[in-house]
Formats: C-alpha cells, sequence, structure tokens
C-alpha cells in the first residue's frame, strides 16, 4: 500500500532566543516532576485523562502502526483487585525474587509490598504493549520496535500529565500477567506499565535525590 504524503503546515520555528527560552522552560517545568508514593483520593476530571491519553498516542512508532493500548481503571472494586494482585507479586518479589543487591539499592528509599496508593489515587491507567495487531479480516499484522514505541508514548504521558497539575507514579509489579486477567485484555498483550495518577497527598513526602549532571549523560562529538 502506498502512503500518501502532504505538506507540513504546523512546523513551528522560532527565533533562537525564543528556542532557548522555551527549553529552559520547559525544563524547569519537567524538572518539578517526582515520583509520589502518597496520593489524595480527590477526583481528577475524566477529560484531563483523555487528553493526556491523546497526547502519548501522538507520540512517534515504528511504521506508524501504535502498538499501545491503555486501560484507564477508576472502578473502587477493580482497583482494589489490582492492588491484591500486585501486593501478592511484591511479597514474592521481595520476600524470595529480588536479589539482595537490589534490595539493599531500594532500602533507602523506604518501598515495600504494601501499595495502599492503588485503592486510594483516583485513576490507574495500565499500559499495554501489542506486539501484533489484528487487520480488519483478522490477519496478524506484525508491529515494530514495540518496547521503543510504548516506552516513547509513556513517557508522553508522563510529562502531559504532570503539566495538566497532577502527580505520578510508574509501578512494575512483576510478573504483571494479572492485568490481562482483571481488565480483560487478550494474551497476546504484555502489560508494560501500570502508571498511578492523580493529587499528591497533602503531607506527602520525596526522598532527596539528585539528577546526573548533563556533562555525565550526555556526549557532544
Amino acid at each position: 500500500m502506498t502512503a500518501h504524503f502532504h505538506p507540513y503546515t504546523e512546523y513551528l520555528e522560532y527565533p533562537v532566543p525564543e528556542m532557548q527560552r522555551r527549553a529552559a522552560e520547559f525544563y524547569a517545568e519537567i524538572r518539578r516532576r517526582r515520583s509520589v508514593r502518597a496520593f489524595a483520593d480527590r477526583p481528577v476530571p475524566r477529560a484531563v485523562i483523555e487528553q493526556c491519553l491523546a497526547a502519548a498516542g501522538t507520540a512517534p512508532n515504528g511504521a506508524n502502526l501504535q502498538p499501545w493500548h491503555f486501560v484507564v481503571v477508576s472502578d473502587p472494586a477493580v482497583k482494589q483487585r489490582i492492588r491484591l494482585a500486585a501486593e501478592e507479586e511484591e511479597r514474592a518479589f521481595y520476600q524470595e525474587r529480588a536479589p539482595q543487591e537490589w534490595l539493599e539499592t531500594l532500602a533507602p528509599l523506604g518501598t515495600d509490598a504494601h501499595k495502599p496508593f492503588l485503592e486510594i489515587a483516583p485513576y490507574l491507567i495500565a499500559i499495554f504493549a501489542q506486539p501484533y495487531g489484528l487487520a480488519a479480516d483478522g490477519r496478524k499484522v506484525k508491529h515494530y520496535y514495540v518496547t521503543e514505541s510504548v516506552g516513547i508514548a509513556t513517557g508522553f504521558l508522563i510529562a502531559a500529565l504532570h503539566h495538566a497539575g497532577l502527580a505520578t507514579l510508574t509501578h512494575t509489579p512483576s510478573p504483571m500477567g494479572f492485568l490481562n486477567t482483571i481488565l480483560g485484555r487478550p494474551e497476546h498483550e504484555r502489560p508494560f506499565l501500570l502508571l498511578v495518577v492523580g493529587y499528591p497527598a497533602a503531607d506527602v513526602q520525596v526522598p532527596v535525590i539528585a539528577k546526573k549532571p548533563l556533562a555525565e549523560i550526555a556526549t557532544f562529538v
């Protein structure tokens, strides 16, 4: 099938001082983002979540096959099922599967198998990666660069939610197959990440951490 093209008229070029200002403003905005583990139970308008998901859907991806699916959970009963299943996996992780080195790395952050935020936060967004899609006639359509594509879309989503004024937490209990069962997703979809979304609790605290300086994360040649 031949692709159709049209002129790209939505690109905006800015004068260099404006580019520098916008880049600095975005850095100042995004550096405020922190993962939190205590959420308020205040409701969040669904329209806000929808707009942020629409932004995530604009992410670049392999062959524009868009190999992702987002399941937005607000039903308290479903959130409770997810919490119980996640905590079961987390207990097994902390008690049996996690290497001692990893447990020592996590210790300063104070994380454990107890995940009350999965019920308290107004929204959980389960992100699924699709190794293939289904055509209208039922044929399998292979997807390419699935992990990379879904990772980029997830980054867009986290940035959009932060920009809208919400807090997030990336949660990855392992394994996450229970999400397919609870949320009714097909077997071929792979749970990628569970994103907890809402307002931070009034008394929330975050660990004192530092990000690597630019010189350590980037090389110009």
